[in-house]
């Protein structure tokens, strides 16, 4: 039994932004249409800033079951290292042989975004052109490869409570990308977009309802506790709100949870899961002056469908 290694280098060769979206795709179809086996993940609090998560899902029409471990340190950012590190191990469905241990920070970082895209795609308006980004780290980069490849993005807008490291991430992007990306000081700046993706470890809101203008589409992406949030629940109230998890988001979502308990909403606001509107058995998008809202958590099938996908193009171009 041999046990394939693909590394973070081989994962972002193997997995380009339009192919990871269409992974996704097929992740969130298969799962609003219960065909992949996802339970909740686990996590198991270290000590403060520090988990480990324990994520595990199977599909029998992939072929593949797997768990993705990884670790969480806050801190780390501060440190110049990854805040998400660790593995996803793939085993063959029918005979349980692991085939492949593949980096789980690169994926994660990958998929969060293509899941983004995925609901940009489907909720955005078609003609959206400026993109803002609140945070500066991975899932910034990732966030804006993503979804420029959906959309014909002509200026990215970047907030981060840290401005020095705004304006360093934004020169870095421009040169990257060839993209027109420019650091804000104020976040309502870089609310006054198109498209609006919040990718921040922010505990409390950093986005307010208010200056959102009509038509925009937004990716709630950071918090992922009941104790956490990035939107106010003005912006909540507002918007048209579609989750990748119905069950995760009652676990796990206090950009819409909190909303519910304050009595502002209930949970019929939530029009649906983003996999029902792709596979075209729930409404997107109904006119352009709707305000669009996309809670991500990130559930174990788009790691598994992206794994899958890894693995098998790797053995397609090495045999």
């Amino acid at each position: 039994m041999s046990l394939l290694h693909i590394d973070a280098t081989h994962v972002r060769k193997l997995l380009p932004a339009k192919d990871c979206i269409q992974a996704v795709r097929e992740a969130m179809i298969a799962f609003s249409k219960n065909n992949v086996h996802v339970p909740l993940r686990n996590s198991v609090p270290i000590e403060e800033g520090k988990s480990l998560l324990i994520m595990p899902g199977a599909c029998k029409e992939l072929g593949f079951y797997g768990v993705k471990l990884i670790s969480l340190h806050t801190e780390n950012n501060h440190k110049g290292l990854p805040t998400i590190q660790g593995s996803i191990i793939l085993f063959d469905y029918e005979t349980g042989e692991p085939k492949a241990m593949i980096d789980g920070s690169s994926v994660t970082g990958l998929r969060t975004a293509a899941a983004s895209a995925l609901a940009t795609q489907l909720l955005a308006r078609p003609d959206a052109k400026t993109l803002g980004i609140f945070g500066a780290g991975l899932q910034a980069e990732t966030h804006i490869d993503a979804i420029a490849a959906i959309r014909p993005i002509e200026r990215v807008l970047i907030w981060a409570r840290n401005y020095e490291a705004a304006i360093i991430f934004a020169e870095q992007q421009s040169k990257r990308t060839g993209l027109s990306v420019q650091a804000v000081t104020e976040p309502e700046h870089a609310a006054n977009t198109d498209i609006i993706c919040t990718v921040t470890a922010a505990s409390e809101p950093i986005l307010k309802g208010e200056w959102i203008k009509p038509g925009a589409h937004i990716n709630l992406v950071g918090s992922h506790s009941l104790s956490a949030r990035e939107a106010d629940t003005d912006l909540i109230v507002n918007a048209s709100v579609y989750v990748d998890s119905i069950a995760s988001t009652i676990a796990e979502a206090g950009d819409i949870i909190t909303p519910v308990q304050e009595g502002a909403i209930d949970m019929d606001h939530i029009v649906g899961e983003i996999g029902l509107v792709a596979a075209n058995n729930l409404a997107a998008r109904l006119n352009d002056k709707q305000i669009t809202l996309y809670k991500s958590l990130g559930i174990t099938a788009q790691d598994l469908f992206a794994a899958v996908f890894i693995y098998r193009r790797f053995l397609s171009l090495n045999r």
